[in-house]
């Protein structure tokens, strides 16, 4: 064994004695000790992790029921066996191999009336469970608003209801989005009165023709983007509304990316908002995006996320008076800006330099062109290197696809690409300033085995090390590119590499030729 290896074996050693000092005296595993938790959304990235979190790190938890909604031709028990035969769970497999029995599926759909659950399901509800994380969404920026309100604001009036009827509620954690206000440019931890009320939205939802709705809908969003934004809004005017008298907390996480350590560092199952660009860029697909380089670009880490939920249900639950008739019924729920900006802000240019710096030490077998990118705020530019470097391409090769009868593609992924494109510009070409002191505070507030087991310090994560470890996961968890793979995606991308300047040197000599052509044209 080498000198290193001793010295990773005993540092390990070193490491462990002290998670177990560490551990000793949690506040928040004896909080969960012998509980029932519903959990909604956890078949979602977050919920994903929220789901391993809790199993793993509060192992004495009772039960933890999934709220899952049933998918033509696939059985739920197959679809969650899937979801933990992850190499997210390999932790938790390693310490508790009998972690599944724990975990009971209620079959439901948050976009239907009382949940679409059953009348047997809803009674176990009631009678056991003690703590709500309410973390199901449709997160899709362009969804239809019918399907948005139904699952985004009616779903939450029905988890509260649902909430309402629980005899052993100590805590009810709804997990909205620092973006819900984002019309609004200084966004403090309180509710903001909501353009239209979530009722109402319900009830235009539900009393007006699909076809209809969809006309109207931009008149709706006003200055909201799009109906993830607008109905995330919506649902947090009927948790101010639902709330009243029960253990309720808002928890708003700004960008949610990779995980930064627990339970395995980069981590991440999804190619939304800003991991799309980096998975983007680094197969050679996307090449510009319409961004204001030096704005704030507010991203944290879905492991931090998820133990600053459940420390939030802890503190809701502490501070809970203990039965709803002692309950104030006009406090409101406490807010939690959950955002990075604040204590480790971090711009677009810094965030691109970073994954461009650690994304090009470990390139991809999947790509397909050389790493060429830029970030424009101008809109002109954008268009520019889009008809340049997207557009031409795509033509080009598509013809090609063609003439050799094979099936084009690169048009519809470009097409794709651009309607991501400006789903993520609208938040890349601003800037936001948000307010955290509760979520500083109730850090502040744990206790040290907890700062320690459940950390959600952003003081302390350091940028360069984690997009080492995100790069790193977007390649093996999102393009399954295993790193015994770099010898050979090094030889490839460096082919590609020249290959783009072959071209490059081709284009140019076609650029001076017709120059040369026009002079002598216009000379002669």
């Amino acid at each position: 064994m080498a000198l290193t290896d001793h010295t990773d074996l005993k540092m390990t050693k070193i490491l462990e004695h002290s998670d177990v000092d560490k551990n000793a005296g949690s506040q928040i595993q004896k909080l969960f000790s012998g509980s029932t938790v519903l959990l909604t959304g956890g078949t979602g990235f977050l919920g994903k992790l929220l789901v391993e979190k809790l199993l793993r790190s509060c192992p004495d938890v009772k039960k933890l029921y999934l709220l899952t909604r049933p998918k033509k031709n696939k059985d739920i028990l197959k679809r969650l066996q899937e979801q933990f035969d992850d190499a997210l769970y390999d932790k938790l497999r390693k310490q508790a191999p009998d972690f599944i029995e724990k975990i009971s599926v209620i079959e439901g759909d948050v976009g239907q009336l009382n949940l679409g659950i059953s009348d047997e399901d809803r009674v176990k509800i009631m009678n056991e469970v003690e703590y709500i994380f309410h973390g199901a969404a449709t997160v899709r920026f362009d969804e239809a608003l019918k399907t948005a309100v139904e699952i985004n604001v009616r779903g939450t009036r029905e988890i509260l209801t649902l909430a309402r009827s629980c005899t052993k509620l100590r805590a009810h954690v709804h997990i909205s989005t620092a973006y819900s206000n984002c019309p609004i440019r200084e966004i403090d931890e309180k509710f903001y009165e909501s353009s239209l009320s979530g009722e109402k939205l319900i009830d235009l939802v539900e009393n007006i023709d699909e076809k209809t709705l969809n006309t109207i809908t931009p008149g709706l969003l006003g200055d909201f983007p799009n109906t993830y934004a607008y109905t995330k809004s919506a649902a947090e005017d009927i948790v101010q509304k639902y709330s009243k008298g029960l253990p309720v907390a808002l928890f708003r996480p700004s960008i949610v990316i990779a995980t930064a350590d627990e339970p395995v560092s980069g981590w991440i199952d999804n190619v939304y908002g800003p991991t799309g660009v980096v998975v983007g860029a680094a197969v050679g697909l996307l090449h510009v995006l319409n961004c204001s380089p030096k704005a704030l670009a507010d991203l944290v880490p879905g492991d931090l996320v998820v133990n600053g939920c459940i420390a939030t249900a802890w503190k809701t639950a502490k501070d809970y008076p203990g039965n709803h008739e002692e309950a104030p019924m006009d406090q409101l729920p406490t807010v939690y800006n959950y955002v990075s900006s604040v204590e480790r802000p971090l711009t677009w240019e810094l965030f691109m330099k970073h994954t461009e710096i650690y994304g090009l030490q470990v390139p991809s077998m999947q790509a397909v062109w050389t790493y060429l990118f830029w970030l424009t705020p101008s809109k002109f530019l954008y268009n520019l290197f889009c008809f340049f470097l997207h557009w031409i391409p795509a033509y080009i090769v598509d013809a090609i696809a063609i003439m050799i009868g094979k099936k084009p593609m690169l048009r519809k992924a470009y097409k794709k690409i651009e309607k991501f494109s400006a789903v993520i510009g609208y938040f890349a070409l601003r800037e936001w300033k948000f307010h955290n002191d509760n979520a500083q505070n109730l850090f502040k507030e744990l206790c040290d085995a907890d700062k320690h087991i459940f950390n959600f310090n952003m003081r302390t994560l350091d940028w360069e090390t984690y997009f080492k470890s995100y790069v790193r996961g977007i390649r093996l968890y999102l393009l399954k590119d295993p790193l015994d793979t770099l010898p050979q995606s090094r030889k490839k991308h460096f082919k590609l590499k020249i290959m783009h300047y072959i071209c490059l040197s081709v284009i140019c000599l076609a650029l001076l030729r017709l120059c040369w052509f026009l002079a002598r044209f216009i000379i002669g």
